[in-house]
């Protein structure tokens, strides 16, 4: 049975314990990002969104250049949210293709034996 290459590239991005922890520690920083302004009363309590940019952060600076370019630096929140979350799943992407070579690489050597 053939699966389709949606599906693998879901597995790659999602169904492996590398991408599940980077994803999940992308998710908690911008959890922690989205309530830490509800309780802080500083005025710096916005900066807090450099963390989950800075864990996406190869792919992001892709979407802070087209920040930058297309709205010259105005550039509205929810593009730079959803920027973060595209470059989380583009990088557990990468992540998962990475574990799967690394594990198939691991997986192809053969056992050694007395004859070997």
């Amino acid at each position: 049975m053939k699966t389709s290459p949606i599906r693998n590239l879901a597995r790659l991005a999602v169904a492996n314990r590398v991408s599940g922890i980077y994803l999940a520690l992308v998710g908690g920083a911008m959890a922690v990002a989205a309530l830490t302004p509800l309780f802080a009363d500083s005025p710096d309590a916005s900066l807090i969104w450099v963390w989950p940019a800075l864990f996406t952060f190869p792919a992001f600076g892709f979407v802070a250049w087209l920040g930058e370019g297309g709205w010259g630096g105005d550039a509205p929140a929810w593009f730079f949210i959803g920027g973060i979350v595209v470059s989380a799943l583009v990088q557990s992407l990468a992540l998962g293709a990475v574990w799967q070579g690394l594990r198939g690489r691991r997986g192809n050597r053969g056992h050694l034996t007395a004859a070997n």
